[in-house]
Protein backbone atom coordinates (compact mmCIF):
# COMPACT_ATOMS: atom_id res chain seq x y z
CA UNK A 1 0.00 0.00 0.00
CA UNK A 2 1.21 3.14 -1.42
CA UNK A 3 1.39 5.70 1.46
CA UNK A 4 -0.25 9.61 1.12
CA UNK A 5 2.51 11.96 0.30
CA UNK A 6 3.15 14.44 2.65
CA UNK A 7 2.23 17.99 2.63
CA UNK A 8 4.51 20.38 3.04
CA UNK A 9 3.05 23.30 5.13
CA UNK A 10 4.71 26.82 5.31
CA UNK A 11 4.43 28.16 8.71
CA UNK A 12 4.83 31.81 8.77
CA UNK A 13 5.37 33.83 11.49
CA UNK A 14 7.17 36.58 13.71
CA UNK A 15 6.76 40.04 11.83
CA UNK A 16 7.45 43.94 12.15
CA UNK A 17 3.90 44.20 14.40
CA UNK A 18 3.89 44.64 18.01
CA UNK A 19 2.59 41.45 18.34
CA UNK A 20 5.62 39.30 16.78
CA UNK A 21 5.97 37.59 20.02
CA UNK A 22 2.78 36.12 20.19
CA UNK A 23 2.88 34.89 16.76
CA UNK A 24 6.55 33.16 17.81
CA UNK A 25 4.60 31.94 20.30
CA UNK A 26 1.75 30.55 18.47
CA UNK A 27 4.00 29.41 15.67
CA UNK A 28 6.04 27.25 18.48
CA UNK A 29 2.95 25.55 20.09
CA UNK A 30 2.13 24.80 16.26
CA UNK A 31 5.09 23.05 15.40
CA UNK A 32 4.62 21.12 18.52
CA UNK A 33 1.54 19.64 17.91
CA UNK A 34 1.55 19.02 14.38
CA UNK A 35 1.12 15.88 12.82
CA UNK A 36 4.74 14.77 11.74
CA UNK A 37 3.28 11.81 9.65
CA UNK A 38 0.86 14.17 7.23
CA UNK A 39 3.11 17.55 7.49
CA UNK A 40 6.35 18.39 6.53
CA UNK A 41 7.01 21.97 8.26
CA UNK A 42 9.19 24.75 6.54
CA UNK A 43 9.72 27.51 8.94
CA UNK A 44 9.71 31.26 7.88
CA UNK A 45 10.81 33.96 10.34
CA UNK A 46 9.76 37.61 9.41
CA UNK A 47 12.40 39.57 12.30
CA UNK A 48 11.42 42.65 13.67
CA UNK A 49 12.92 44.73 10.88
CA UNK A 50 11.16 43.07 8.32
CA UNK A 51 13.69 40.05 7.13
CA UNK A 52 12.40 37.10 6.03
CA UNK A 53 14.57 34.23 7.21
CA UNK A 54 14.89 30.21 7.29
CA UNK A 55 14.03 28.87 10.80
CA UNK A 56 14.68 24.80 10.99
CA UNK A 57 11.18 22.93 12.81
CA UNK A 58 13.40 21.93 15.39
CA UNK A 59 13.99 25.65 16.63
CA UNK A 60 10.97 26.27 16.16
CA UNK A 61 9.31 23.97 18.38
CA UNK A 62 11.39 25.51 21.23
CA UNK A 63 9.63 28.88 21.04
CA UNK A 64 7.99 29.03 24.40
CA UNK A 65 7.55 31.34 27.52
CA UNK A 66 11.03 31.30 28.82
CA UNK A 67 10.96 32.91 32.83
CA UNK A 68 8.30 35.67 31.59
CA UNK A 69 10.01 36.27 28.40
CA UNK A 70 8.26 35.49 24.81
CA UNK A 71 10.44 33.96 21.83
CA UNK A 72 11.51 36.40 18.73
CA UNK A 73 12.45 35.81 15.75
CA UNK A 74 16.40 35.55 15.18
CA UNK A 75 18.26 37.91 12.95
CA UNK A 76 21.08 35.80 12.12
CA UNK A 77 19.31 33.11 10.43
CA UNK A 78 19.66 32.57 6.67
CA UNK A 79 17.52 34.74 4.16
CA UNK A 80 14.32 33.03 3.20
CA UNK A 81 13.45 34.06 -0.58
CA UNK A 82 9.74 32.95 -1.71
CA UNK A 83 9.07 32.19 -5.25
CA UNK A 84 6.31 31.28 -7.80
CA UNK A 85 7.59 28.31 -9.63
CA UNK A 86 5.92 26.68 -12.33
CA UNK A 87 3.62 24.20 -9.92
CA UNK A 88 3.35 27.27 -7.23
CA UNK A 89 4.83 28.69 -4.86
CA UNK A 90 8.41 27.91 -3.68
CA UNK A 91 10.63 28.64 -0.82
CA UNK A 92 14.58 28.55 -0.75
CA UNK A 93 17.74 30.10 0.84
CA UNK A 94 19.24 32.66 -0.22
CA UNK A 95 23.47 31.85 0.11
CA UNK A 96 25.06 35.56 -1.42
CA UNK A 97 23.74 35.21 -4.69
CA UNK A 98 22.67 31.64 -4.91
CA UNK A 99 19.24 29.97 -4.20
CA UNK A 100 19.76 26.76 -1.72
CA UNK A 101 17.09 24.00 -0.76
CA UNK A 102 14.59 25.03 -2.79
CA UNK A 103 10.74 23.28 -2.09
CA UNK A 104 7.22 23.48 -3.15
CA UNK A 105 4.49 25.08 -0.89
CA UNK A 106 1.51 23.00 -0.74
CA UNK A 107 -0.42 25.15 2.02
CA UNK A 108 0.42 28.50 3.64
CA UNK A 109 -0.16 28.91 7.40
CA UNK A 110 0.38 32.52 8.11
CA UNK A 111 0.70 32.48 12.15
CA UNK A 112 1.17 36.32 11.90
CA UNK A 113 -0.84 38.68 14.46
CA UNK A 114 -1.47 42.16 13.83
CA UNK A 115 -0.96 44.21 10.71
CA UNK A 116 1.59 43.15 7.92
CA UNK A 117 0.01 39.11 8.52
CA UNK A 118 -3.39 39.52 9.57
CA UNK A 119 -4.77 42.23 7.58
CA UNK A 120 -4.66 41.00 4.45
CA UNK A 121 -1.53 42.32 3.25
CA UNK A 122 0.32 38.99 3.24
CA UNK A 123 -3.01 36.78 2.25
CA UNK A 124 -2.73 39.38 -1.17
CA UNK A 125 0.81 37.73 -1.70
CA UNK A 126 -0.41 34.53 -0.95
CA UNK A 127 -3.14 35.10 -3.64
CA UNK A 128 -0.03 36.09 -5.87
CA UNK A 129 1.94 33.44 -5.60
CA UNK A 130 -0.97 31.03 -5.97
CA UNK A 131 -0.57 29.18 -3.37
CA UNK A 132 -3.56 27.83 -0.94
CA UNK A 133 -3.13 29.14 2.58
CA UNK A 134 -5.18 29.05 6.11
CA UNK A 135 -7.33 31.22 7.47
CA UNK A 136 -9.50 34.14 5.65
CA UNK A 137 -8.65 35.95 1.92
CA UNK A 138 -7.73 39.22 1.52
CA UNK A 139 -11.36 41.63 1.85
CA UNK A 140 -12.10 39.80 5.24
CA UNK A 141 -8.94 40.11 6.72
CA UNK A 142 -8.39 43.70 6.05
CA UNK A 143 -12.18 44.37 7.58
CA UNK A 144 -11.69 42.41 10.62
CA UNK A 145 -7.92 43.75 11.22
CA UNK A 146 -9.89 47.49 11.49
CA UNK A 147 -12.44 47.85 14.10
CA UNK A 148 -13.68 50.55 13.36
CA UNK A 149 -14.72 49.35 9.66
CA UNK A 150 -15.59 45.66 10.98
CA UNK A 151 -18.04 47.58 13.07
CA UNK A 152 -19.60 49.38 10.73
CA UNK A 153 -19.72 46.02 8.62
CA UNK A 154 -21.57 44.36 11.38
CA UNK A 155 -23.74 46.78 12.41
CA UNK A 156 -25.02 47.06 8.36
CA UNK A 157 -25.17 43.60 8.54
CA UNK A 158 -27.76 44.01 10.90
CA UNK A 159 -25.31 41.99 14.14
CA UNK A 160 -25.84 43.67 17.65
CA UNK A 161 -22.88 46.04 18.61
CA UNK A 162 -21.77 48.35 21.48
CA UNK A 163 -21.44 52.18 20.89
CA UNK A 164 -18.76 53.31 19.43
CA UNK A 165 -16.53 56.16 17.50
CA UNK A 166 -13.53 56.33 15.39
CA UNK A 167 -11.08 59.10 15.86
CA UNK A 168 -8.67 59.53 12.73
CA UNK A 169 -5.23 60.75 12.65
CA UNK A 170 -6.64 64.05 10.55
CA UNK A 171 -10.21 64.19 12.93
CA UNK A 172 -7.83 64.26 15.82
CA UNK A 173 -5.23 67.14 14.26
CA UNK A 174 -8.19 69.55 12.99
CA UNK A 175 -11.12 68.55 14.98
CA UNK A 176 -10.13 68.14 18.18
CA UNK A 177 -12.79 69.45 20.45
CA UNK A 178 -15.27 67.89 18.41
CA UNK A 179 -14.10 64.38 18.23
CA UNK A 180 -13.41 65.18 22.48
CA UNK A 181 -17.61 65.79 21.88
CA UNK A 182 -18.61 63.12 20.13
CA UNK A 183 -16.81 60.75 23.15
CA UNK A 184 -18.78 62.52 25.17
CA UNK A 185 -21.97 61.21 23.89
CA UNK A 186 -21.18 57.76 24.93
CA UNK A 187 -21.88 56.67 28.92
CA UNK A 188 -18.55 56.04 31.06
CA UNK A 189 -16.53 53.90 31.20
CA UNK A 190 -15.17 53.69 27.61
CA UNK A 191 -12.44 51.38 25.94
CA UNK A 192 -10.02 53.31 24.41
CA UNK A 193 -8.27 50.86 21.68
CA UNK A 194 -6.10 51.11 18.56
CA UNK A 195 -8.08 50.61 15.51
CA UNK A 196 -5.93 48.21 14.02
CA UNK A 197 -3.79 46.50 16.86
CA UNK A 198 -4.26 43.20 18.68
CA UNK A 199 -3.36 41.07 21.76
CA UNK A 200 -5.18 44.13 23.89
CA UNK A 201 -1.86 45.97 23.29
CA UNK A 202 -2.42 49.71 23.66
CA UNK A 203 -5.86 49.33 25.58
CA UNK A 204 -7.02 51.48 28.10
CA UNK A 205 -10.11 51.33 30.29
CA UNK A 206 -11.05 55.46 31.03
CA UNK A 207 -13.37 56.06 33.83
CA UNK A 208 -13.99 59.45 32.87
CA UNK A 209 -13.38 61.98 30.76
CA UNK A 210 -10.17 63.35 32.43
CA UNK A 211 -8.02 60.63 31.34
CA UNK A 212 -9.15 60.31 27.74
CA UNK A 213 -6.83 62.39 25.95
CA UNK A 214 -3.82 60.27 28.20
CA UNK A 215 -5.80 57.18 26.78
CA UNK A 216 -6.20 58.49 23.16
CA UNK A 217 -2.52 59.32 22.66
CA UNK A 218 -1.46 55.96 24.34
CA UNK A 219 -3.19 54.17 21.71
CA UNK A 220 -1.85 56.15 18.96
CA UNK A 221 1.24 54.77 19.76
CA UNK A 222 0.41 51.87 18.23
CA UNK A 223 -2.21 52.95 15.65
CA UNK A 224 -2.81 56.92 14.90
CA UNK A 225 -6.67 55.41 14.13
CA UNK A 226 -8.06 54.72 17.54
CA UNK A 227 -11.63 53.83 18.23
CA UNK A 228 -13.55 54.45 21.21
CA UNK A 229 -16.05 51.69 22.60
CA UNK A 230 -18.74 52.09 25.29
CA UNK A 231 -18.10 49.71 28.04
CA UNK A 232 -20.50 46.94 29.09
CA UNK A 233 -20.97 47.66 32.88
CA UNK A 234 -21.39 44.14 34.54
CA UNK A 235 -21.64 42.15 31.25
CA UNK A 236 -19.79 38.51 30.70
CA UNK A 237 -17.35 38.29 28.19
CA UNK A 238 -17.79 35.17 26.08
CA UNK A 239 -16.05 33.79 23.41
CA UNK A 240 -17.08 31.13 20.51
CA UNK A 241 -14.25 29.45 18.21
CA UNK A 242 -15.40 28.87 14.52
CA UNK A 243 -14.22 26.68 11.63
CA UNK A 244 -15.53 27.06 7.96
CA UNK A 245 -17.71 24.24 6.83
CA UNK A 246 -17.40 23.87 2.42
CA UNK A 247 -20.86 21.66 2.90
CA UNK A 248 -23.17 24.02 4.67
CA UNK A 249 -22.79 27.02 7.84
CA UNK A 250 -20.24 27.28 10.01
CA UNK A 251 -19.10 25.27 13.01
CA UNK A 252 -19.20 26.49 16.40
CA UNK A 253 -17.42 25.61 19.83
CA UNK A 254 -18.76 25.67 22.89
CA UNK A 255 -18.68 28.84 24.79
CA UNK A 256 -16.11 30.18 26.59
CA UNK A 257 -15.72 32.85 28.96
CA UNK A 258 -13.08 34.88 30.45
CA UNK A 259 -13.56 35.73 34.12
CA UNK A 260 -11.21 38.52 35.52
CA UNK A 261 -9.81 37.75 39.69
CA UNK A 262 -10.29 41.91 39.63
CA UNK A 263 -13.95 43.02 38.92
CA UNK A 264 -12.10 46.02 37.75
CA UNK A 265 -9.84 44.71 35.57
CA UNK A 266 -10.29 43.96 32.00
CA UNK A 267 -8.71 40.90 29.34
CA UNK A 268 -5.34 42.86 28.46
CA UNK A 269 -2.00 41.57 27.33
CA UNK A 270 -0.45 40.94 30.56
CA UNK A 271 -3.49 38.63 31.62
CA UNK A 272 -3.92 37.19 27.95
CA UNK A 273 -0.42 35.84 27.75
CA UNK A 274 1.16 36.08 30.76
CA UNK A 275 -1.70 35.42 33.19
CA UNK A 276 -0.43 33.77 36.46
CA UNK A 277 -3.40 34.42 38.59
CA UNK A 278 -5.21 37.05 36.69
CA UNK A 279 -7.87 35.59 34.45
CA UNK A 280 -9.73 32.18 34.26
CA UNK A 281 -10.74 31.06 31.15
CA UNK A 282 -14.02 29.11 31.95
CA UNK A 283 -14.66 26.29 28.83
CA UNK A 284 -17.68 25.60 28.80
CA UNK A 285 -18.62 28.97 30.18
CA UNK A 286 -21.77 28.40 32.78
CA UNK A 287 -24.43 29.46 30.44
CA UNK A 288 -28.04 28.16 30.17
CA UNK A 289 -28.68 26.05 27.15
CA UNK A 290 -31.01 28.98 25.50
CA UNK A 291 -28.22 31.58 26.34
CA UNK A 292 -25.51 29.15 25.06
CA UNK A 293 -27.25 28.28 21.40
CA UNK A 294 -27.87 31.96 21.22
CA UNK A 295 -24.46 32.70 21.64
CA UNK A 296 -23.35 30.18 19.01
CA UNK A 297 -26.03 31.15 16.75
CA UNK A 298 -24.77 34.65 16.83
CA UNK A 299 -20.90 33.94 16.40
CA UNK A 300 -22.03 31.63 13.32
CA UNK A 301 -24.11 34.80 11.99
CA UNK A 302 -20.73 36.81 12.26
CA UNK A 303 -18.72 34.65 10.60
CA UNK A 304 -21.18 34.33 7.84
CA UNK A 305 -21.78 38.26 7.70
CA UNK A 306 -18.38 39.05 7.70
CA UNK A 307 -17.42 36.01 4.37
CA UNK A 308 -14.25 35.15 6.77
CA UNK A 309 -13.01 31.59 5.46
CA UNK A 310 -11.24 28.95 7.32
CA UNK A 311 -11.29 30.14 11.06
CA UNK A 312 -12.08 33.44 13.57
CA UNK A 313 -12.81 33.98 17.20
CA UNK A 314 -15.92 35.43 17.58
CA UNK A 315 -15.63 37.79 21.04
CA UNK A 316 -19.03 38.73 22.64
CA UNK A 317 -20.05 40.77 25.93
CA UNK A 318 -23.84 38.78 27.70
CA UNK A 319 -25.51 42.25 28.98
CA UNK A 320 -26.92 42.15 32.47
CA UNK A 321 -30.27 41.65 31.11
CA UNK A 322 -28.67 38.59 28.69
CA UNK A 323 -28.88 39.70 25.88
CA UNK A 324 -25.54 39.18 23.68
CA UNK A 325 -23.62 41.67 21.42
CA UNK A 326 -20.57 41.16 19.39
CA UNK A 327 -17.79 42.74 20.47
CA UNK A 328 -15.02 42.01 17.78
CA UNK A 329 -14.11 38.65 15.26
CA UNK A 330 -10.34 37.26 15.30
CA UNK A 331 -9.60 36.02 11.68
CA UNK A 332 -6.21 34.62 13.23
CA UNK A 333 -7.03 33.85 16.70
CA UNK A 334 -4.00 32.99 19.71
CA UNK A 335 -3.51 29.79 18.70
CA UNK A 336 -1.36 28.06 21.63
CA UNK A 337 -2.36 25.19 23.12
CA UNK A 338 -3.44 27.18 26.29
CA UNK A 339 -5.12 30.03 24.00
CA UNK A 340 -9.28 29.90 23.73
CA UNK A 341 -9.86 28.86 20.18
CA UNK A 342 -8.07 25.55 20.63
CA UNK A 343 -9.20 24.64 24.39
CA UNK A 344 -12.64 25.63 23.52
CA UNK A 345 -12.53 23.31 20.23
CA UNK A 346 -11.06 20.64 22.42
CA UNK A 347 -14.26 20.79 24.39
CA UNK A 348 -16.18 20.41 21.46
CA UNK A 349 -14.08 17.34 20.66
CA UNK A 350 -11.71 18.15 18.13
CA UNK A 351 -7.99 18.23 19.64
CA UNK A 352 -5.22 20.56 18.83
CA UNK A 353 -3.33 18.33 16.81
CA UNK A 354 -6.94 17.20 14.50
CA UNK A 355 -7.65 20.76 14.33
CA UNK A 356 -4.41 21.72 12.66
CA UNK A 357 -4.81 19.20 10.57
CA UNK A 358 -8.59 20.22 9.70
CA UNK A 359 -7.53 23.91 8.77
CA UNK A 360 -4.62 22.39 6.43
CA UNK A 361 -7.41 20.13 4.56
CA UNK A 362 -9.82 23.55 4.22
CA UNK A 363 -7.01 25.62 2.71
CA UNK A 364 -6.39 22.93 0.43
CA UNK A 365 -10.15 22.28 -1.00
CA UNK A 366 -9.86 26.17 -1.09
CA UNK A 367 -9.12 27.55 -4.60
CA UNK A 368 -6.79 30.60 -4.59
CA UNK A 369 -8.35 33.87 -6.63
CA UNK A 370 -11.76 34.49 -7.88
CA UNK A 371 -12.26 30.61 -8.87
Amino acid sequence: MTSRPKVRLALVFGGVSSEHEISCLTAGGVARAIDPDRFEVVGIGITGDGRWVRIPHSELASYEVVDGTLPRVASDRPDAVVLRGAGGAQIATRDGDRLLDVVGVDVAFALLHGPWGEDGTIQGLFEMLGVRYVGAGVASSAIGMDKDLMKRAMAAAGLPVGPWIAITPAQWRDEREASLARVAALAYPVFVKPARGGSSIGIVKVDGPDGLEDAIARAQRFDPKVVVEQGFVGAREIEVAVLQDLAGPPRTSLPGEIVMHDPDAFYDFEAKYLPEEQVTLQVPADLAPELRDACRALAARTFAAMDVEGLARVDLFVSADGEPYVNELNTMPGFTRHSMFPIMWAASGLEYTDLIATLVDLALQRPTGLR
